[in-house]
């Protein structure tokens, strides 16, 4: 990305040193068209909608009856002795996020492809406003999972609460980080959006959102570095029932690991911003 530098007389843009170089007053001044970005996604998703925002909630709810209905009694998969509809929920809640934040960052180049062409603005600002669209999500959400927890009479610790904002903000830098370093390729290769449902329809099922993490057996800790969301499920159950202790070391590298592929998504579109008009 250039640097924009403003004089008196005249507008400068140069060149960024190196993809680190971030200008954060240019970011500050495009605050504005931040917010219009973030809106418009907003928009866009319920637009024509009867229901409008309330699939929000139908959508989960719709989800939980089907997967206990299916896994929770026909197929009796273990729920670690939490009740079958939080146990599910909870895995949804942070897995929908996650493919919502990472499916809408990956595609963001393509979907604000108008606006690159015609106007300079910060170009990070498009995965990141994309991702941010989908934090209107997470308080329904939460509406819906404290309502669960008192049906069932669970009472949630102190711990168990102040842990969901961190656990969603390893979700969003993994999501992001992810999405940021899919974006310069699904622009250039148009393939990549057609294969992208696919893969986040696979993550799904390898990660412990209707099963148990117990499922992996002797590779669960690995895999639980490797797939942060697989982490921030478990332990958000464990914090919720407390069955198990809260593997702390576990939690502490899948944090590194979801900061490691932020970091190398920011660096890898940062490095193609120059080619994004070619690509588009």
């Amino acid at each position: 990305m250039a640097r924009k530098i403003t004089t008196n007389t005249a507008t400068v843009i140069k060149p960024k040193t190196h993809p680190f170089d971030i200008d954060w007053k240019e970011i500050w001044e495009s605050k504005d068209l931040f917010f219009y970005l973030t809106w418009r996604d907003i928009k866009v998703r319920y637009k024509q909608t009867v229901l409008g925002v309330t699939w929000i909630i139908i959508q989960p709810l719709i989800s939980i009856v089907l997967f206990t209905i299916i896994f929770g009694n026909f197929a009796k998969i273990p729920s670690d002795n939490i009740p079958y509809p939080i146990f599910v929920f909870i895995g949804l809640m942070y897995w929908n996020f996650f493919s919502s934040t990472f499916s809408s960052a990956s595609n963001s180049l393509l979907s604000n492809e108008n606006i690159l062409k015609k106007v300079y603005f910060p170009k990070i600002m498009a995965p990141v406003s994309s991702t941010f669209a989908h934090m209107v999500d997470l308080l329904p959400l939460a509406g819906i999972l404290a309502l669960m927890l008192a049906y069932y009479k669970v009472t949630p610790t102190f711990l168990s609460v102040i842990l969901i904002p961190f656990f969603f903000l390893i979700v969003l830098f993994f999501s992001l980080g992810a999405g940021m370093f899919l974006a310069p390729i699904n622009a250039r290769f148009r393939d990549v959006r057609h294969l992208l449902p696919f893969f986040i329809q696979l993550g799904f099922f390898v990660t412990p959102v209707i099963y148990p993490s117990t499922f992996f057996g002797g590779t669960s800790e690995i895999i639980r570095i490797i797939n942060p969301i697989a982490e921030v499920i478990d332990t958000q159950r464990i914090v919720f029932y407390a069955g198990r202790q809260v593997d702390w070391n576990i939690l502490g590298f899948s944090l590194l690991f979801s900061c490691l592929i932020f970091l190398v998504g920011f660096y890898y579109f940062r490095t193609q911003e120059d080619k994004f008009v070619d690509y588009l």
